[in-house]
């Protein structure tokens, strides 16, 4: 399988054109288009004309998020850009830009406030100049999520962008604000468009005028997690048989009136999807890119093929062990924990059956044991942890408590871990607290009082979503991310948190000293999701910390040999 976009400066990837009159022609709009709480941003749009061999960047830096890209049917000259902007915070580069010289130059020629952007952008197949819109206004805080407001809406133009429509409640959608909205056309009869519209009740809407009035289809068995699906696909001979793209894909037959499933579980097709492609001469030649990878129907969603031959994964955190050969131990997001061999004494080269899935869930941090890889510790969303038996393949759920059974304990989505550099069964985790299990998990201490700022306005993560909440853990905050013992001193444990805290302990946990103000620099409350320390120097460190989730997208990072009293900084 050959890669063509591994050399540029970014791998977030929210959408891909190719130039139908022209193969070799393709635009890439960088920054994911669904905008969880671990998303990456983009560095603007960029276009081959060999087929991906070679890029070019064409501007956009600033846009973050581009999530759908339309190229002109007559003149491919022109192009239309969908940015949905910065989810952290204010920006001005967002809603829809157009070039009418191959990337050139630029213009926005739909923009309603600096937290609104385009969501969704299809258009007419009979018309190149006439496209709908969905403008989604959005806000992403590291503690909150809040889809919706008054920037969102549907908007059409019919002249190639000089001047936009918005359909209002008076034309058929629901009153008051919106959020995002996915938009589909029949590419058979265009003058009918589904919308999926977030809104204080969801809906799946229909237009058979073109756009000009809508009717509601279904509110039921639609979908759910709007900001991070609604995505619409039609039949180009079957303007009645829509796929709706979202945990699990499925099929209506009948307008959008009901749904059946045709890709979950039951048909070993992984969950949560977020592409598909419908053949436009066969629709039943379905091609699926999900959390799990890429799936292929040739029947119309009846029976799919995965694609095995795609190596593709997002690794959270990578570790290796001191075997020989070492094993390598990484957690993906949405596809468990693993290990397998750096490299293999025997012909053949590592295969598929030389790794092993230690834990499901989002894979996060895997901590092998130093001196037997038989056993370790691997971890998943929002704090879940296991004590694993490779030889076995038992896992042992370790999650610890807090002693009185009344203090309610905050776990990062991606939670701080740490083998214990003098013991193998000794592990540290963190919540609020620093917690140790010297047993291997059996039972814990907490070492520490509340490391993070306790802010209690920045706890918000069961309340999360805007207009549909969306309480999953991944807005959990003031945590633990970063743990890190000394293996000069058992006394000396770093501790960094998701609100700005690098906390140190010379004593083994009995008091704690906070070294956020010596952070030269850096913005109170940023995030500190790594710290190491020196193998030889009991008070030296490297402390890395970013502040993107706040809209900051400069980089900090900080030295200090003397216990943290001097934090030197390396930021940019």
């Amino acid at each position: 399988m050959e890669t063509y976009f591994d050399e540029q400066s970014t791998l977030a990837i929210g959408a891909i054109k190719i130039n139908q009159k022209n193969p070799s022609e393709i635009w890439v709009g960088t920054g994911e288009g669904n905008p969880r709480n671990s998303l990456n941003t983009g560095n603007g749009i960029y276009k081959s004309l060999d087929g991906g061999k070679t890029w070019n960047k064409m501007g956009l830096e600033n846009t973050k998020t581009i999530h759908r890209i339309i190229i002109h049917r007559d003149n491919s000259d022109i192009v239309y850009v969908a940015s949905l902007g910065s989810p952290w915070g204010p920006n001005k580069d967002r809603g829809v830009f157009k070039t009418s010289d191959g990337g050139k130059t630029w213009r926005n020629v739909l923009f309603i406030n600096d937290l609104t952007g385009a969501a969704d952008m299809v258009v007419d197949p009979s018309n190149p100049n006439k496209l709908y819109v969905a403008m989604w206004e959005h806000k992403r805080d590291p503690w909150y999520f809040k889809s919706g407001g008054k920037g969102s809406g549907l908007y059409i133009t019919y002249d190639g962008g000089d001047n936009f429509i918005k359909v209002t409640p008076e034309d058929g959608l629901p009153k008051g604000d919106l959020g995002r909205i996915g938009l589909a056309s029949a590419t058979n009869k265009p003058n009918i468009v589904y919308a999926l519209v977030e809104a204080k009740e969801n809906g799946l809407y229909k237009s058979t005028d073109g756009g000009k009035k809508w009717t509601l289809v279904s509110s039921k068995n639609i979908g759910e997690r709007p900001f991070y699906y609604s995505e619409l696909y039609v039949d180009p001979k079957n303007e009645n048989r829509i796929i709706n793209v979202f945990t699990y894909l499925t099929m209506s037959e009948d307008g959008g009136k009901s749904f059946r499933s045709i890709a979950d579980y039951g048909n070993d097709v992984h969950p949560d999807h977020h592409a598909l492609w419908i053949h436009p001469e066969d629709p039943n030649y379905i091609i699926d890119g999900n959390d799990g990878g890429l799936a292929i129907s040739r029947d119309g969603g009846a029976n799919w093929y995965f694609a095995g031959n795609i190596p593709v994964g997002q690794f959270y955190h990578v570790n290796t062990d001191k075997d020989f050969p070492y094993n390598v131990y990484g957690g993906m997001q949405d596809n468990g924990s693993w290990v397998g061999p750096s490299s293999v004494l025997k012909r053949g080269g590592i295969r598929n059956n030389d790794y092993q899935e230690l834990y499901f869930g989002d894979g996060f941090d895997v901590v092998p044991y130093p001196k037997d890889s038989r056993y370790g510790y691997a971890m998943s969303q929002g704090g879940n942890v296991g004590f694993y038996d490779r030889k076995t393949g038992r896992t042992r759920f370790v999650k610890p408590n807090h002693p009185d059974l009344k203090t309610e304990l905050r776990f990062n989505w991606n939670a701080g871990i740490a083998q214990d550099p003098f013991s193998d069964c000794g592990v540290y985790f963190g919540s609020q607290f620093l917690h140790f299990s010297d047993d291997c998990g059996e039972s814990w201490v907490i070492k520490s009082l509340d490391l993070t700022t306790n802010d209690t306005s920045k706890q918000k993560a069961d309340i999360s979503g805007g207009l549909t909440m969306d309480a999953t853990n991944a807005e959990n905050h003031t945590t633990i991310l970063a743990i890190a013992p000394s293996p000069v001193n058992k006394n000396v444990i770093w501790v960094g948190t998701d609100d700005g805290n690098v906390q140190l302990t010379t004593d083994g946990g009995k008091n704690w000293i906070n070294h956020n103000k010596n952070l030269k620099g850096l913005p109170l409350a940023s995030w500190i999701p790594q710290i190491q320390v020196s193998e030889k120097n009991e008070g030296e460190a490297w402390v890395v910390a970013n502040n993107y989730r706040r809209n900051d997208f400069s980089a900090y990072t900080y030295h200090t040999i003397d216990f943290g009293k001097n934090l030197d900084s390396y930021s940019r």
